[in-house]
């Protein structure tokens, strides 16, 4: 007989109750999701291991006061945001993504490993340079529009759950998304143009 999960609202309740070992539960849910988000937004794996931490602490303290008007997801997500941006925003200099990072998100893409493996190091280098400029790219966006752009490029997450987690309309989030998806355009035009 396979054993089926426990529900989030279940290990929220029982934590809500005092046991730990239901928040230990969540925390292996969400960690990967979570350390995806927090690092596309801040291209380190020492900053998002530390704020993942943070991230966790905060939510362990508040979790009392969730109430389940969202999914506890949705409520995760929000406090890694907007302690992501907070973090961004005291952090005042700019980091770039180091090409070696195994797990920066096209590096792992198994298309993109496939076009790599022909030994062609003209196109190496125009992928790895490509590479560093989305990189940077990314970095020159602002943290709002490096945050939906994290959510709905990169782990997929649909407007509605987008504008729930930012406590902003879709609208918003749509808005958001077009200009950043504009700018990262405007950015690469140069590598695109060569």
């Amino acid at each position: 007989m396979e054993k089926t999960e426990t529900p989030d609202e279940e290990l929220v309740r029982r934590t809500q109750a005092g046991e730990a070992q239901a928040f230990d539960e969540l925390i292996l849910r969400f960690s990967p999701r979570l350390y995806g988000l927090v690092y596309h937004m801040t291209s380190s794996h020492e900053d998002t291991n530390d704020l993942l931490q943070d991230i966790f602490s905060k939510a362990y303290r508040s979790i009392k006061g969730f109430q389940g008007k969202s999914s506890f997801y949705t409520w995760m997500h929000s406090i890694a945001v907007n302690m992501t941006i907070n973090f961004l925003k005291k952090r005042n200099r700019r980091k770039t993504l180091s090409l070696d990072d195994a797990d920066s998100g096209i590096l792992n893409n198994q298309d993109f490993i496939e076009a790599t493996s022909i030994a062609d190091p003209s196109r190496e280098a125009n992928l790895s340079e490509l590479q560093k400029r989305l990189n940077e790219s990314m970095l020159k966006l602002s943290h709002d529009h490096r945050a939906v752009v994290t959510m709905f490029d990169i782990q997929g997450m649909p407007h509605a759950e987008i504008s729930k987690v930012l406590k902003i309309s879709e609208g918003t989030v749509r808005s958001r998304l077009f200009y950043a998806h504009r700018q990262l355009q405007n950015y690469l035009q140069e590598f695109i143009d060569k």
